[in-house]
């Protein structure tokens, strides 16, 4: 299952996606793991969360970050929850141009019964019709 956190710039989206991975620390059975391009938020997630940050691993482009996705992923078959801070802004595309990022996101989550939570910097109605049933 995948859920998407979106809004314009500034409106707490990174602070949502922080608070969904924090809160599910409790009824997790498996690993949590969250990606995003900074380590600003490092200390503000707690510490049984594999944080990552993709600029230490050189990833750019779409691309890049699925590979990148589904090598995290394939790291354990006891992940339960992928968190993504900033998908557009990682893969340096625009959300309306990720079809494939979404679609490799959609078969991943329903193969490893993942629970996946993406930030995209961009109003509900902006959303590409592929990402509008992940609200």
């Amino acid at each position: 299952m995948i859920k998407i956190i979106c809004g314009p710039k500034g409106s707490g989206k990174t602070k949502q996606i922080i608070d969904a991975a924090n809160n599910a620390v409790a009824s997790a059975k498996g690993h949590l793991i969250f990606i995003t391009d900074t380590k600003r938020y490092m200390y503000d997630l707690k510490r049984e969360i594999r944080f990552i940050d993709v600029t230490d691993y050189a990833v750019a482009g779409e691309d890049a970050l699925c590979g990148f996705v589904k090598g995290t992923i394939a790291g354990g078959y006891d992940n339960e929850f992928v968190y993504i801070d900033g998908v557009a802004r990682i893969a340096g595309k625009n959300v309306k141009d990720m079809s494939q990022f979404f679609y490799m996101l959609d078969k991943v989550s329903e193969q490893r019964g993942l629970e996946i939570w993406i930030t995209c910097s961009c109003a509900e109605e902006e959303l590409p019709d592929f990402a509008k049933k992940f609200l």
